[in-house]
């Protein structure tokens, strides 16, 4: 039965993210957090900028996926690479490898876009 899957939708860019899914107990999909990613900012030296921008995408991922509690389903969308990553991080994270993750590009769109955008994608 589909509406007893953990589904969670991610719109993510390399600086934010919105992550959607039901509320326990919820029937319709709901935002439950945006998630931030400030970035390494200015630094002259490249490794070292390199270096500190992984490790914020870490922070960042791992920011993410503190609202998705056991993740059967997942669907990831958003403008660049940025949501590759993730979903390669989530293959490489024990708890989450055995997620069923799909993707899409999309633009940026609202809270509102978003969550129906989600809800036909699981529907």
């Amino acid at each position: 039965m589909s509406q007893n899957k953990k589904q969670f939708g991610v719109w993510m860019d390399s600086h934010h993210a919105t992550i959607v899914g039901k509320q326990a107990g919820g029937e319709d999909f709901v935002v439950l957090a945006h998630a931030k990613n400030s970035g390494a900012g200015s630094n002259s030296n490249e490794n070292a900028a390199n270096n500190l921008e992984k490790t914020l995408q870490q922070k960042f991922f791992k920011e993410i996926t503190a609202h998705m509690q056991n993740i059967d389903e997942i669907h990831v969308t958003g403008t660049g690479k940025e949501q590759e990553q993730f979903v390669r991080h989530l293959a490489d994270t024990p708890q989450y490898k055995n997620a069923v993750a799909t993707q899409t590009t999309s633009n940026k769109m609202s809270d509102e876009k978003l969550v129906e955008y989600i809800s036909q994608k699981f529907s």
